[in-house]
């Protein structure tokens, strides 16, 4: 007999202006006094230097601080080898590849992790897996919710603008990810979650309230980001947040001569998919719109050639895992498209 869902979710999240400034007093209430800290390379040093002042503040000993250089599996492990048995708790600060490096670190050590990202580029930041490289190639390894999410709207807001359009990129995704999951259903038999699917489906449609990048709009984008997290911790799987054009733009990581932000590859490939989905092409176009996110892209085009050939190999990256482009090929009509639909003729070139 089939018995409910059970999942981890963080105990702790803090989406506000000044919450950076807080962490300290976060860590203190949860008895967590004695972290490590592992922070993004280039990081602003004055985010980094408000982590510690909050730990001062609060009594928390910082037992050791690691800059991430890279997010491979190799310097995960190398990290986690070197945490001090007097550490309670990991703080991740920074970008993804930070966040995703000490989030596996707390993995492997069984402590409690805090991710505090410093912009809203991806919704990794609150999922139960970690985004490495393993000898070269990227892989999605198994890891844990955080126990805590630290999200200061106000330094995301200071963040360059193209990192939140990657994020938007991330979010729209959502769409056709769950139109590919309830496809592979009907052509294979892959068991929805249908409530992870609703759950991501809805994260879409509380940032299409308000489809800003102001204040509320970004926290609106940091809590849909965060429960798209949450959606892959119902179903055990990436399927709520991850379809054909994830697949296109990992595709893009290995053989694009210059591999561009996660999200901007992402939300470009979802529209085109949804083109070949038939599935809320016209809402996905107006999102990004009106977010600017076409423009951040026609500034720097993608380069036609590579993206033809990374549709043509996007199926064979992971299986088994059915997509629209499981179905047959379409690769013809994806470059008819490139070739003719107005907002993508402005994403390329030759």
């Amino acid at each position: 007999m089939n018995r409910a869902t059970q999942i981890a979710i963080p105990t702790l999240v803090r989406l506000k202006p000044g919450a950076l400034d807080r962490l300290g007093l976060y860590l203190s209430r949860a008895g967590h006094r004695r972290i490590a800290m592992l922070f993004s390379h280039g990081l602003v040093p004055e985010l980094r230097e408000r982590a510690k002042q909050s730990f001062a503040d609060h009594g928390i000993e910082l037992v050791q601080e690691n800059e991430v250089i890279d997010a491979s599996f190799e310097h995960a492990t190398q990290r986690f080898g070197e945490i001090d048995r007097q550490v309670q708790a990991i703080v991740g600060l920074g970008g993804g590849k930070a966040l995703d490096v000490a989030k596996y670190a707390a993995f492997l050590g069984r402590l409690p992790y805090y991710a505090v990202p410093t912009s809203l580029s991806n919704d990794g930041f609150c999922s139960p897996q970690s985004s490495l490289t393993l000898q070269g190639r990227r892989k999605s390894l198994a890891a844990a919710i955080p126990y805590g999410v630290v999200l200061d709207t106000e330094v995301c807001r200071n963040a360059p603008t193209v990192l939140t359009l990657s994020g938007v990129g991330d979010l729209m995704a959502k769409l056709t990810a769950v139109f590919d999951w309830k496809l592979a259903f009907e052509h294979t038999g892959e068991l929805v979650n249908d409530f992870a699917a609703l759950l991501s489906d809805n994260t879409v449609s509380a940032f299409l309230a308000r489809e800003s990048l102001d204040a509320e709009g970004l926290e609106l984008l940091g809590t849909a980001l965060m429960f798209n997290g949450i959606a892959m911790e119902i179903c055990g799987s990436s399927r709520p947040a991850s379809g054909s054009e994830h697949l296109i733009s990992h595709a893009l990581d290995l053989h694009s001569s210059r591999p561009r932000l996660h999200g901007l590859q992402v939300g470009v490939a979802t529209y085109l998919m949804s083109l070949l989905q038939q599935n809320q092409s016209d809402r996905i176009a107006q999102v990004f719109a009106k977010t600017g996110f076409w423009d951040a892209i026609a500034d720097d085009p993608f380069i036609r050639a590579e993206w033809l050939h990374a549709v043509s190999i996007a199926p064979t990256i992971k299986q088994p895992f059915f997509t629209i482009l499981s179905i047959r090929d379409q690769l013809p009509e994806v470059e008819r498209l490139l070739h003719t639909d107005p907002v993508l003729l402005r994403c390329f070139r030759d």
